[in-house]
């Protein structure tokens, strides 16, 4: 595996004295990770085939979670190791609904292991270490800046995502460990946030740990969630202007098979207006599981009509991992 280029900048590192656990040890828990992905995978147009990014173990076996576009649909992964070992690794599962992925190391690492805290105690500003593989000089000193709900554009949404700052550079899969030393949440991305004056400030969205506890369990045991699973219509959404608007279709996709089209706008679904992303993910999982009808009202240049899509299970459209 190649060594990473990018250190953080000296002055945003996170300094040993500043804490009251053993920051090195706790660092010494965060691996980086580079996966490997079919150019014919559902998902390699989006995210291309070889993606780069952290996770940490948080089993005295060497599990190590990350953030699941990092590893889906991945054929190939590497770990790279605090000590500077490379090891392979075995995808054992991918939350879709959490965001999620747990990567099983085929070599016993005999590394520390993050233990869980607890997200829902945390409050904005607190202080914090959003931690990537490969110590101090990959990890940044920071603060919990808000806590509020996300809605991705991927069919994704959290009642309640972690945000902090002083961004990290290489977010994906990142560690936020907490005061005591304990895994509050994992790195998802980038964003911005408007300051004083009008001034864009990049911050990193942490997805909190609390939302894996319930479903860690049956990830272990079966790979995924031992729940109905929500619908899914392979849609790219945006809000613009109080509007929801397709911005995309996932290709071979629910959306796709009814025809759907790039700058559709969804005026309502089961006849109940929508202006809003969160509403409009809320309203579809209300309806059933995934195959249910998922009856919209579109918009497209000046007509408007209403179309019924046949809703699929998101995972039934990704490439599985390979049994080693």
């Amino acid at each position: 595996m190649a060594e990473q280029e990018w250190i953080v900048k000296r002055d945003l590192q996170p300094n040993p004295k500043d804490y009251g656990y053993d920051l090195d040890r706790a660092l010494s828990a965060v691996v980086s990770l580079r996966s490997i992905i079919p150019s014919d995978a559902a998902t390699a147009d989006a995210l291309g085939t070889e993606r780069m990014g952290n996770g940490v173990i948080i089993r005295e076996n060497g599990l190590v979670l990350t953030i699941g576009y990092l590893v889906t649909e991945a054929e190939t992964v590497w770990l790279k190791l605090f000590d500077g070992r490379s090891v392979s690794g075995h995808v054992l599962a991918f939350d879709q609904e959490t965001g999620f992925g747990l990567v099983q190391p085929l070599t016993r690492l005999d590394l520390p292991a993050l233990s869980f805290g607890e997200s829902a105690k945390t409050k904005v500003g607190d202080r914090i270490v959003v931690a990537g593989g490969g110590g101090r000089a990959r990890s940044v000193a920071g603060n919990i800046v808000a806590k509020q709900q996300f809605a991705g554009y991927w069919e994704y949404y959290l009642d309640e995502a972690i945000y902090t700052a002083p961004f990290h550079p290489n977010w994906g899969g990142t560690a936020l460990i907490g005061s005591d030393g304990e895994l509050l949440g994992v790195g998802s991305l980038q964003l911005e946030r408007t300051r004083d004056g009008g001034r864009a400030e990049p911050i990193n969205m942490m997805v909190p740990i609390d939302i894996l506890k319930p479903v860690f369990d049956d990830l272990l045991k079966f790979g995924r969630a031992n729940h109905p699973v929500r619908p899914w219509l392979g849609i790219y959404s945006t809000e613009m202007d109080d509007r929801i608007v397709i911005a995309g279709v996932a290709k071979r996709g629910p959306a796709q098979r009814a025809e759907l089209k790039v700058g559709d706008v969804v005026l309502a679904v089961a006849g109940e207006e929508i202006n809003e992303l969160a509403a409009f993910y809320r309203k579809i999982w209300s309806l059933g599981a995934a195959g249910v009808n998922v009856p919209l009202t579109i918009h497209r240049e000046g007509d408007v009509f209403d179309v019924t899509i046949k809703s699929g299970e998101r995972a039934q459209f990704l490439k599985q991992p390979s049994i080693h």
